[in-house]
């Protein structure tokens, strides 16, 4: 199940417990809503959150928002029951917490087909152990029904003992290993949270930083950063420019049979219209989710 082309920029966990907080999610510009069952609900609220979580969604009014839920691990009191749950509701994708293993993943994905999950509900994975980074590539590859994994720095930096430092060098390693195994085997994959709500610039900063490295947005924890992270993590003008150009270029030379194509003095080839048409029509799809308001 590759992750086909459509806006991530921002990924916003939601508690499941928060009545309000999912009420006020329909209303919000992010491309992706992580309704949380794990580290956002207390032991003692889980079982009565997935009520609460199928009555917002009974409700609906999300749009085409991508909507994921984020289970408890699979070996906790409430991650089995979790799945199951999931199994049944029309959400997108599960997120697994702490995936340290690609039996890990195979084993949540036996629960959800025992309990009918459809075929289009995929599985993304939190990368947020040294034993998870060090087993990316098993995990990237462990079934067709994964579809993205998601970086968890603030529990890797508690596991790696090291800092949240603006340039983010401690973390670069497993950043690195993490967007080669999504890449190689087609997953998307979401940046890391940014701890510090007060700290404008340094957030802008982490997201540039992110589309420089690759990612395909910013998970984040507070609903003011959603106009931040959509603003970086979208094509620029530039970009579009650049695309558009090529595009025609290239269809200029396709009807004409020819098999060379220089655009602005410089060769072009089949990688370069290919990101050229990722770039237009990820524009498609933002435009087609928030229209004007991307």
């Amino acid at each position: 199940m590759s992750a086909p082309i459509r806006p991530r920029r921002s990924a916003l966990y939601m508690p499941g417990s928060n009545p309000r907080a999912l009420e006020k999610a329909r209303d919000l510009p992010c491309d992706v809503i992580i309704v949380d069952l794990e580290d956002a609900v207390a032991p003692d609220a889980k079982e009565t959150a997935r009520e609460t979580i199928a009555g917002a969604l009974l409700t609906g009014g999300y749009g085409g928002r991508e909507l994921v839920l984020r289970v408890n691990g699979p070996d906790t009191a409430w991650g089995y029951a979790d799945l199951a749950f999931a199994a049944g509701q029309p959400f997108d994708a599960v997120l697994l917490p702490k995936v340290e293993s690609a039996d890990t993943v195979r084993r949540a994905e036996a629960v959800l087909a025992a309990h009918g999950a459809p075929d289009c509900l995929a599985l993304w994975c939190m990368m947020e152990t040294p034993r998870g980074v060090l087993a990316a590539t098993e995990i990237a590859a462990a079934t067709p029904r994964l579809a993205g994994m998601v970086m968890g720095t603030s529990d890797l930096a508690k596991d790696l003992h090291c800092l949240h430092t603006p340039d983010r060098l401690p973390f670069m390693t497993a950043l690195g290993l993490c967007l080669l195994a999504a890449r190689a085997h087609d997953l998307a994959i979401l940046d890391g949270v940014y701890l510090d709500l007060g700290d404008d610039e340094g957030f802008a900063a982490s997201c540039r930083q992110g589309v420089e490295l690759g990612f395909d947005g910013k998970t984040l924890i507070h609903p003011k950063t959603i106009a931040a992270a959509n603003d970086v993590f979208s094509p620029t003008a530039e970009h579009l420019a650049w695309a558009r150009k090529i595009t025609a270029a290239h269809a200029e030379v396709a009807a004409q049979g020819k098999g060379v194509l220089l655009v602005d003095g410089k060769l072009v080839e089949g990688l370069h219209v290919a990101e050229a048409e990722r770039i237009l029509a990820l524009a498609d799809q933002i435009s087609a989710l928030h229209g004007n308001a991307a």
